[in-house]
């Protein structure tokens, strides 16, 4: 029995962790991705490119809210989620280095790189089914 335990306990703690983060991560970015569908569009910017980025945003924290709710079954997401963070934090972080973004901005992106990585932690926590 003890060798079961042994096993068990640590994908328990590995599931509970998965969940707690891909759920977290679910929440915040509904609240902070939902206000900028009612926010002025920048003078210049293509309208449906910036509801477009929005709405694809959200539907990703439907996906994460899913991975949190079974996250062996969809341990095969993770990566993607992973990459998800990155293609909006990678781009935003370089233009913040070049001075063309502001602080604020730069802020939203450093929380998506600790979320990419509490994303990898998660996923390598879990063992492969």
């Amino acid at each position: 029995m003890r060798a079961r335990e042994s096993v068990w306990v640590p994908r328990m703690e590995a599931d509970r962790f998965a969940r707690r983060v891909f759920r977290g991560a679910a929440i915040y970015g509904a609240l902070v991705l939902t206000p900028l569908y009612f926010a002025p569009t920048p003078a210049g910017a293509r309208v449906e490119i910036n509801l477009g980025f929005i709405g694809l945003a959200l539907v990703f924290q439907g996906v994460f809210w899913v991975i949190g709710g079974d996250s062996q079954r969809y341990r095969a997401l993770m990566p993607l989620a992973v990459l998800e963070k990155l293609v909006f934090a990678i781009p935003t972080l370089t233009l913040f280095a070049l001075g063309r973004l502001e602080d604020a901005v730069a802020g939203f992106a450093a929380i998506d790189v600790v979320l990419a990585v509490l994303f990898v932690i998660a996923w390598r926590k879990l063992p492969a089914a």
